[in-house]
């Protein structure tokens, strides 16, 4: 498993990851493009609070498109029960 050290946000981290550097990279830009947009937005919080909005941001895409992804299941499911309905009328 390969092991990255990166710097994101100004803050150093080490992990290891299954993700490959691509992936990763992807995260941590979306990270700092995300962070820079709350700051250019002129808000004068403190890291930690830019920080928490930031996760909440994300956290709340995250959920949007699990719900989403659970919708096209349940519509793909009904279009296969119809077809095999189909098939065996």
């Amino acid at each position: 498993m390969p092991e990255y050290k990166l710097t994101v946000l100004g803050l150093d981290v080490a992990f290891k990851t299954d993700a490959d550097g691509e992936r990763v990279q992807a995260a941590t830009d979306l990270l700092e493009n995300r962070y820079q947009e709350l700051e250019a937005r002129g808000l004068r919080l403190g890291k930690q609070k830019l920080l928490v909005f930031l996760a909440l941001g994300l956290a709340d895409d995250y959920l949007q498109m699990t719900e989403r992804l659970q919708g096209q299941d349940t519509e793909l499911q009904r279009l296969l029960d119809k077809i095999d309905g189909t098939d065996n009328g």
